[in-house]
């Protein structure tokens, strides 16, 4: 069971910025947090109109005000769609001229983050290793949700960038 507690004060830190040729030397890192994220509404409706998921439990406030969850959620894949937002408020990566997704790993949506619910994302480094001319590195990153004990979502990210 993933349990943390939320400290809601915390500063937000500066990212780490390290070279692409350096990350080896920087497994362990800590990185983050980010700033707080609202999860808005129209943030919702407009993933469910580029994805073309408009399951009730997203969309329809009057509805799954009576559900589950006692309101709307975010799609954990929208969770999932803020990783580049909130990395880019973490980490830097220098002397790269571009960067792919290589993948996810154990990728968990554990909590519903409701409308209006605040995240913010942490990680560390886990790995690095040189590649297609490049460096493929790891990170695990977990999104927090605000007042919450256990995390909306956790997982491993595999970056591919090149010089």
């Amino acid at each position: 069971m993933i349990t943390m507690t939320i400290n809601t004060d915390e500063a937000v830190s500066e990212p780490l910025s390290i070279d692409i040729f350096e990350v080896p030397q920087a497994i362990g890192a800590q990185i983050g947090p980010s700033s707080w994220l609202t999860m808005e509404q129209e943030r919702i409706d407009a993933f469910a109109e580029a994805t073309g998921d408009h399951q009730w439990i997203h969309v329809d406030a009057e509805r799954a005000a009576s559900g589950p969850f006692g309101g709307t959620i975010a799609h954990g894949y929208l969770t999932l769609a803020m990783v580049p937002q909130l990395l880019a408020e973490i980490l830097t990566v220098t002397g790269r001229s571009s960067g792919v997704n290589y993948g996810m790993e154990k990728v968990r949506f554990i909590n519903p983050v409701r409308e209006g619910a605040r995240i913010r994302m942490r990680g560390s480094i886990l790995g690095a290793t040189q590649r297609s001319g490049g460096m493929q590195y790891r990170l695990e990153l977990v999104i927090e949700l605000e007042g919450a004990e256990k995390p909306a979502m956790v997982g491993e990210f595999l970056v591919l960038a090149f010089p």
